[in-house]
Formats: C-alpha cells, sequence, structure tokens
C-alpha cells in the first residue's frame, strides 16, 4: 500500500503519556511504585501498559536494531491488526517513536516523539508506527507481541518519504 502527500517535516518532541495516549502506552517508572517486594528490597511499578491480542498467545522477543542519524527520511510505517506490540529499551539510549494516525485505512501525517532513554512503548493494536528506530548506537529491545497464525503485519509505503527532523535540539549531541 502507498499513498502520496506533499513532502513535510515532522518535528521530534519529547515521549509523554499524555501526547502518545491515541497511539498506545508510555511504559516508564511512575512517582511511586505500586508495591514493594523481595523483603522491600525492590519497587514494582505494575501493569504499566494494556496488551492485547485477538487470538495467539503473548510472546517475547529480542530486537537488536541498527542505528539512524537525522535527518531521517521516513518511507514506511506498519501495524499490526491482530495484537499490540511493546518496545523495551534494555539500555538507557533515547530512541524514536514514530505513529500515525489512521485516515481511511491509510496513515495520516506521522508524528515523532524522543525517548529518555529509560522509557518503552506499546503500541495499541492496529496503530501505525514506524520501525525500530535506535540512534547513534546500535540498540537492543525485549518486544512483548503476539504469537500467533494470521497476517499480523500490514506495512504502508510513502510514495514521497517525510523527513523527521529535531528543530527543538531534544537530542543530545552524544546521541545524534
Amino acid at each position: 500500500m502507498t499513498s502520496q502527500h506533499i513532502g513535510d517535516e515532522i518535528v521530534v518532541e519529547p515521549l509523554s503519556a499524555e501526547t502518545f495516549a491515541a497511539f498506545g502506552d508510555v511504559i516508564e517508572l511512575q512517582a511511586e511504585p505500586g508495591m514493594l517486594i523481595n523483603r522491600g528490597l525492590c519497587a514494582r511499578h505494575h501493569d504499566l501498559a494494556t496488551l492485547d491480542f485477538s487470538d495467539g498467545k503473548a510472546g517475547i522477543s529480542l530486537f537488536d536494531g541498527t542505528p539512524y542519524s537525522l535527518p531521517l527520511s521516513l518511507d514506511l510505517v506498519e501495524r499490526h491488526p491482530l495484537g499490540s506490540q511493546a518496545f523495551l529499551p534494555m539500555s538507557s539510549d533515547p530512541f524514536l517513536v514514530i505513529t500515525a494516525a489512521d485516515k481511511n485505512g491509510i496513515p495520516d501525517k506521522p508524528r515523532c516523539w524522543i525517548s529518555d532513554g529509560r522509557q518503552g512503548v506499546n503500541y495499541h493494536r492496529n496503530t501505525w508506527h514506524g520501525v525500530l528506530t535506535p540512534i547513534k548506537r546500535p540498540a537492543l529491545f525485549a518486544v512483548v507481541d503476539r504469537i500467533g497464525g494470521g497476517n499480523n503485519l500490514e506495512e504502508h509505503f510513502f510514495d514521497i518519504p517525510w523527513t523527521v527532523v529535531d528543530r527543538q535540539g531534544l537530542i543530545k549531541a552524544d546521541h545524534t
């Protein structure tokens, strides 16, 4: 599937639960843990994302991502109609989070956030999103998503790529 648009920029913004809510959950430490476990030596921040699968089972995979740099040419987004997909960084390096609202079966203008390096994301089922996009260094992620039969991947290629830029200087020099 492809679509056309007039070339435009997507400006990176800070990732927050409020601005990301329409697309999924930001997985991050809360101000206070839900409970203390292990004789009070471990703070459990509990139930931070809503996993949603039509069938199949939840699986945990490791994704070893190749780094990108800015400006980024965005020509591909994807979605998973049969289940949500959570990305949990296994390092403290920021990564880009790209999504787009659905407009009559195709993605609308994308948005882009930068994580603080300790945040993960859970994309709601059927949410258009960019590919795993670490910046500067390769990055390892634990991914929780649906394992099962059926086609759970739909890709969309933009005929004219969007350009992701950091106009606000959110990406620090050691992460560009």
